[in-house]
């Protein structure tokens, strides 16, 4: 299963074929703005608060560096992604 939102390129006529030549793969589409049913704005949130916040990057190259050590700082606790999840009130398996 894949949840995405409705950006343009996710709906892409080669992106279409490829999705329809893998019959194991459902993707949901997010309504158009819906940041509140989607994990990843709070995983954004979670970024900019902890590792973004109060940051003069120097360079493009720094704030990538934040990022990834926001990224994998929260990789390793599940808690906060159950918790991204959570906020949205969506579940991972159907009802």
């Amino acid at each position: 299963m894949l949840v995405w939102d409705n950006l343009n390129v996710h709906k892409a006529a080669n992106l279409r074929e490829w999705d329809e030549a893998r019959d194991w793969l459902t993707i949901y589409y997010l309504p158009p703005y819906a940041p509140d049913l989607n994990p990843v704005e709070e995983i954004w949130s979670l970024l900019r608060r902890g590792w973004l916040s109060n940051v003069a990057f120097a360079t493009p190259e720094h704030l990538i560096q934040r990022i990834r050590r926001g990224l994998r700082h929260i990789q390793y606790r599940s808690h906060l992604i159950d918790g991204c999840l959570a906020e949205t009130g969506l579940t991972i398996r159907p009802t």
